[in-house]
């Protein structure tokens, strides 16, 4: 059965249901806090459990003038229909050992009976309690094929419970939460449809019918029913109720209520006139009633809780997915056979189709000509003179719904003229099948001689922006066609702006890079790897750089751009000069103080956030530094900072490739001379950090994931989902 299938289905069912969903999440939410207001009630006695049932009977014949009856609730409550000396008939709490009046049970309070009412039938009676059955069966079906959509999205059952793929919060949350909350939501569904095809008359009768035996006619009516053996082996914690004899007369009996089974017990021999035990109706039906309710555990009632904000919280969600989904995917109705660019789109949720719509209007406004469409949808294109395929990969290494036919259509449309193409790739370094799909559609077009390669494959990690305008400069570079892509603007959180005054600054070195130190006005809180949001006169766009934290002071590596607006603007600053900056925490590229081993990996002003990473090695636990620059000259400007931390042992080594020198060497040929140092930092535990530019992180990833595969034998996504893999570029 096909994902498409499983999808509608669930969607289907969930729009179909979702009013009464609401309704039954809604008063289940109030129905929750009953039980845990009961759980909180001081009637409970610790230890009351282990009490045999003749200690109480004694107590209370003791207490009390005559016993109808004893009754122990879910909550452990022990309560008893008496009448008291003074000849009133009373219903009590007691404490199971004296007997003593603890307090007395009080009716259901309005709130409660109102949300009990609602939630069993609507107010409808038996349509309504249809209608609750129904839905309860449908939010079966809907858990069902929410856990059939996650097992394939995570790329299967052993990986269900890794790490989720960063995307929109609707989303994200939808999965992690759908994975928290599956088992209670399945439990509260069937015990609801349980409860419902009980209250129908559905399930096989469950009525007991006592044969009592004949009872001896001459006994000893002086024997007091505490003193008979029976009672003294049966314990609280198995007792449900007891219904005393009516009188003293021979033949009546107590009714005795257990855990698995109801006795007659006579009331002067103690011997079982009649022992039946439960059918597993009778045992379902009480479970069930307390895994739906949660009476009796404050914690479990604190679950179905949760689970039932969590419904509300789905069915909020869902309809947010639903429609980004659907206005996403929407394409155009132009003529395909009339356009010169053509973007076909392989996407699940269809977050991989907005940016799609972005390059459109980028194309559009340089004056192209251009069709979107999926990749389902690929035929010839008369006018074609460039392809561009933007495509996600699903669960583990297969096509999106909307790219599944893709691969048969390619081998059966005969393409009709030569086309430049160009295939980028959307996925998550957290699966092993990274980009999987994307490879497919590039080997396809690869091999075909009506398809030439304008770019090779650009991947994308988490949806990454700055990779996707990295990606068009490749392209614009290539082709000449200006690509003017501009994100919509996101809402951020407003960050607390402090003032930092500058204290050093070097010269421009060859590269045009310069080291600034800036130090806080004010004592605020920062770390190693944290971002400086810096705001240029010129503009009102931040720039994010990442810190490297020296004593108390921000240390940025920054590269002078020519036509750049942050860059000229923090070169020219003079010493003593203050300005506003934000700190943007960055937990996630912290350096590990517990880890066994780091390596760090930089090429140019990516080294920032380590020179203050190394000085935080205390514990002088092995760090290797590979760095890539430029030239010799190039590494001048921290020299005296990575001698420093040799001399500290804080580095135990620092491997530096020159791409400019004679011979020319890029960072991801250093890792593949220390294949040793890379595989035996992941083995034991270890993380590797990396940053720097976003072309760098491409090859030291496809670097990386070699020598898992071959040192390892495992995928590089396993160590990403261990924390193990950091990265900060840019």
């Amino acid at each position: 059965m096909t994902v498409s299938i499983w999808r509608y289905s669930h969607l289907l069912l969930a729009l179909a249901s979702a009013l009464f969903l609401t309704i039954a999440s809604l008063t289940g939410i109030v129905l929750a806090f009953e039980p845990m207001q009961n759980a909180v009630q001081p009637y409970h006695i610790a230890g009351s459990e282990k009490l045999s049932l003749s200690e109480t009977m004694v107590a209370l014949n003791s207490s009390y003038d005559e016993v109808l009856s004893l009754e122990i609730d879910a909550n452990d409550f022990i309560s008893a229909s008496v009448i008291t000396k003074s000849g009133e008939s009373e219903t009590i709490y007691i404490h199971p050992k004296t007997a003593e009046k603890l307090g007395s049970p009080k009716a259901q309070a309005p709130i409660f009976q109102f949300a009990t009412n609602l939630h069993r039938s609507l107010f409808l009676k038996g349509l309504g309690r249809f209608f609750v059955g129904l839905v309860s069966f449908l939010l079966c079906l809907i858990a069902i094929t929410g856990l059939f959509l996650i097992l394939k999205r995570q790329g299967g059952l052993m990986k269900l419970f890794s790490k989720v793929q960063k995307e929109y919060f609707e989303l994200r949350y939808h999965v992690i939460f759908g994975r928290l909350f599956l088992l209670p939501i399945i439990i509260i569904a069937a015990t609801g449809v349980y409860l419902s095809a009980e209250k129908f008359s559905l399930l096989p009768e469950n009525t007991t019918i006592h044969e009592l035996k004949n009872a001896k006619t001459e006994v000893d009516l002086s024997i007091e029913a505490s003193e008979l053996p029976i009672f003294k082996t049966i314990v609280l914690k198995d007792v449900k109720s007891v219904n005393f004899p009516f009188s003293k007369a021979p033949e009546d009996y107590f009714e005795v209520s257990l855990s698995d089974r109801e006795i007659y017990v006579h009331q002067y021999t103690g011997e079982v006139l009649s022992e039946i035990q439960y059918p597993f109706t009778v045992l379902a039906s009480r479970w069930s009633t307390l895994l739906h309710t949660g009476q009796g555990s404050f914690l479990w009632s604190v679950i179905l809780l949760l689970a039932s904000v969590s419904i509300l919280f789905f069915i909020y969600t869902g309809i947010v997915m639903w429609r980004r989904r659907t206005k996403n995917t929407k394409i155009d109705r132009v003529d395909k056979d009339e356009c010169s660019h053509i973007i076909l789109v392989g996407s699940e949720t269809g977050s991989t189709f907005g940016f799609a719509k972005l390059l459109k209007q980028a194309l559009v406004k340089s004056g192209k000509s251009v069709f979107l469409g999926k990749l389902n949808s690929y035929s010839t294109y008369k006018k074609a003179q460039h392809l561009i395929v933007l495509t996600a990969t699903y669960g583990d290494g297969q096509p999106t719904t909307n790219a599944r036919k893709f691969e048969q259509l390619f081998k059966t449309v005969q393409a009709t003229k030569k086309v430049q193409y160009s295939v980028v790739g959307f996925g998550s370094l957290l699966y092993p099948r990274y980009c999987s799909f994307a490879v497919t559609v590039e080997n396809l077009l690869d091999a075909s001689p009506y398809f030439e390669q304008t770019i090779p494959l650009y991947k994308i990690n988490n949806q990454d922006e700055r990779s996707f305008l990295d990606w068009a400069k490749k392209w614009e570079e290539k082709t000449s066609v200006s690509l003017k892509i501009k994100f919509p603007e996101k809402k951020k959180k407003q960050l607390k702006k402090n003032s930092f005054r500058v204290v050093e600054k070097t010269d421009l070195n060859k590269d045009d890079t310069f080291l600034i130190r800036l130090r806080p006005e004010k004592n605020i809180q920062f770390q190693s790897g944290d971002l400086a949001a810096i705001t240029p006169k010129q503009d009102n766009f931040e720039r994010l750089y990442s810190i490297a934290k020296i004593g108390d002071d921000i240390l940025l590596s920054v590269k002078k751009h020519k036509f750049g607006i942050c860059s000229p603007f923090l070169s020219d600053l003079a010493i003593a000069t203050r300005m506003n900056i934000r700190i943007k925490k960055n937990p996630d590229f912290h350096f590990p103080r517990q880890a066994k081993s780091v390596v760090l990996i930089a090429n140019g002003t990516g080294i920032a956030p380590f020179l203050g990473m190394l000085f935080e090695n205390i514990g002088k636990i092995p760090v290797h530094l590979f760095l890539g620059l430029r030239t010799k000259k190039s590494l001048q400007l921290y020299s005296d900072m990575l001698s420093n931390a040799r001399a500290k042992e804080y580095v135990s080594t620092v491997n530096i490739a020159y791409s400019k020198e004679n011979q020319k060497k890029y960072v991801q040929d250093l890792l593949k001379d220390n294949i040793k140092i890379i595989s035996e930092t992941l083995s034991e535990g270890g993380a590797i950090f990396i940053c720097g530019s976003l072309a760098m992180q491409h090859g030291v990833l496809e670097v990386l994931d070699d020598i898992t595969y071959t040192e390892l034998k495992k995928p590089l996504s396993d160590f990403e989902q261990q924390q193990q893999l950091k990265m900060d570029c840019y």
